[in-house]
């Protein structure tokens, strides 16, 4: 995707709804999920749908995405309740792209109907790998034939965009390379590939913790890279740190996201965007349904960005993407920075045409962390001149 193309979704409008409920919830998971709780479900969708209901009406939606948790795991009448809630109270575009995660084992061809005819269009399956033996070790409860079958069942209701979610480097996985081509096999239009990473707090980082095999890094970049190889020559292209898709196929949703661009959230735990204010919703299930059930808004803080706090966010969501960033006010601070200097001498950092781009993915994270510590001009200036005077004092 072009870089104006890409800068575009800064204008565009989304929606995030959470679902939480799963039928498990796997040990490296750290989202706001709960298993063992579906009879919340009813009541958790009444919530969801009165906070919609409340929220400022906007204009058309240009992208909804129904994430968790697993979405796909409770009834699609309970989704279609949240749908239309977002259609009554902003509208949803003709062309929207209407996005839900589904894991493989819930997915057969009379639910994805159920979904298609809601007004889903896109669905992303948590496939994470072919591989029986990484698949237990991860927690999950299908197999590699679930994930072709549940990919069918979305091909044959008419889904236009198949995503597949998949996880490298966990601790003894010998089968990514055959993981990557059964994927490309089935030709979904989207591929994500994370690399499996310890949250503390969850039963795998107290696992790892006590003496458990952690994930290799050197592993998982190799992994990384093969990826990036297969995928390119597959026909994906890479247009985010961990994401690959056919031209046309991106994900809008993400896009708006790392555009900076507004998008509204709805559901415990949900972060969201709007006028330079990102704000996140109350995380436990029952705190929330509770918090909306009393007439209160559910959030459980907010940020306004402003100044210099605003370009550093800009930079920072933005340059995940493959076209990078306008390098604008930030930016010229980056490259002036003694570490802005080193990333962009050493090829970490490119800047082209006015726009800054991660030239190495692997090597991201030193990129953000520079952005992170990137002190305005006027403070570094401040700086200067104070430890000119201390100097020659």
């Amino acid at each position: 995707m072009s870089p104006a193309g890409v800068d575009s979704f800064a204008a565009s409008a989304a929606a995030y709804v959470h679902v939480p409920f799963c039928s498990a919830v796997c040990p490296y998971c750290d989202f706001a999920v709960v298993a063992g709780k579906d009879e919340l479900a009813d009541r958790y969708v009444a919530a969801v749908c009165s906070e919609i209901e409340r929220s400022e009406m906007w204009r058309p939606l240009d992208a909804v995405y129904l994430g968790g948790g697993t979405p796909s795991h409770i009834d699609p009448s309970l989704l279609a309740r949240i749908v239309d809630a977002l259609g009554n109270r902003h509208g949803i575009a003709a062309e929207a792209e209407v996005s839900l995660e589904a894991n493989p084992e819930d997915f057969d061809v009379d639910r994805a109907c159920r979904l298609r005819a809601i007004g889903f269009n896109r669905v992303s399956f948590g496939a994470q790998s072919f591989d029986p033996g990484v698949l237990a070790s991860l927690g999950r409860r299908h197999g590699p034939s679930e994930i072709v079958s549940s990919a069918g069942a979305a091909r044959d209701a008419g889904f236009e965009n198949l995503s597949l979610d998949l996880i490298f480097g966990t601790p003894g996985e010998g089968s990514w390379a055959a993981t990557l081509a059964r994927a490309v096999d089935l030709q979904p239009d989207h591929i994500s590939c994370y690399a499996l990473t310890v949250e503390r707090g969850t039963p795998l980082g107290r696992a790892v913790s006590i003496g458990a095999p952690a994930p290799d890094p050197d592993v998982q970049a190799s992994d990384y890279e093969l990826a990036a190889d297969r995928l390119q020559k597959a026909g994906y292209l890479r247009y985010e740190v961990s994401n690959w898709a056919r031209p046309g196929h991106e994900c809008r949703y993400n896009l708006t996201v790392w555009a900076q661009g507004d998008y509204l959230a709805f559901g415990n735990g949900a972060h969201g965007h709007r006028d330079g204010v990102r704000f996140r919703n109350i995380r436990r299930v029952e705190a929330y349904i509770d918090a909306v059930e009393r007439g209160e808004c559910p959030r459980a803080g907010e940020e306004k960005l402003s100044g210099w706090d605003a370009e550093i966010d800009r930079l920072f969501v933005g340059l995940r993407r493959e076209a990078g960033v306008i390098a604008g006010r930030g930016g010229a601070a980056l490259v002036e920075d003694p570490e802005g200097k080193r990333l962009l001498d050493a090829g970490v950092l490119a800047l082209a045409d006015g726009r800054l781009r991660v030239g190495n993915p692997l090597l991201g994270d030193e990129v953000l962390r520079a952005v992170i510590d990137l002190k305005a001009p006027e403070v570094r200036e401040n700086r200067v001149r104070a430890d000119i005077v201390s100097n020659n004092a």
